[in-house]
């Protein structure tokens, strides 16, 4: 599992796959140092304000919201297909209530540029510094968005942060699968 520095636009496939499929792994830490998981199926990596950036939507009830909030830093961790368990179980529980990187066994990788750790067993780990954040406008959605999305008003905060770097296991993304 030796990952190497890669281009924030190498593998961006792995990424748009996993997000569609089972999600990737939003990493931050609580006010105690301790690493939140949280599995998200939405986000968007381009370049704005002449940087590579990541935007993830993160709803003020979630217990990352707070850590970000904290820390004004998180990791995208891309997992492999063998965890897929692991990430149905940090997507439908709370941080408050269990220390997922313990439960799933995850190792926690020290980022070169950002406080929020990596995830070693994953593919690939974004590390990201915050640059903007704001809250989704309800008056800015059509109106099946709000209704599919939205119906119970819990709108999401964008948090844009910028890839400070991007490490892969280019070994084995390149593997045949």
């Amino acid at each position: 599992m030796t990952k190497q520095e890669v281009a924030f636009t190498d593998y961006f496939d792995v990424l748009c796959d996993t997000l569609s499929s089972g999600g990737a792994l939003l990493v931050s830490l609580n006010d105690e140092g301790v690493p939140n998981a949280m599995t998200i199926g939405w986000g968007l990596v381009g370049v704005a304000w002449g940087r590579p950036v990541c935007a993830v939507l993160v709803r003020p009830s979630r217990y990352t919201y707070g850590c970000i909030e904290a820390t004004e830093d998180f990791t995208v961790n891309v997992p492999p297909e063998e965890l897929s368990k692991e990430v149905a179980f940090c997507g439908s529980r709370s941080g408050r209530d269990y220390d997922k990187f313990q439960h799933c066994g995850f190792t926690a990788t020290k980022s070169k540029h950002v406080q929020s750790p990596g995830i070693a067993e994953c593919l690939i780990t974004y590390e990201c510094r915050l640059v903007q954040k704001n809250d989704v406008e309800p008056k800015h959605f059509i109106d099946d968005i709000i209704d599919r999305f939205y119906a119970e008003g819990d709108f999401h905060r964008v948090y844009y942060g910028e890839i400070l770097a991007t490490h892969a296991d280019v070994a084995r993304l390149q593997a045949p699968r």
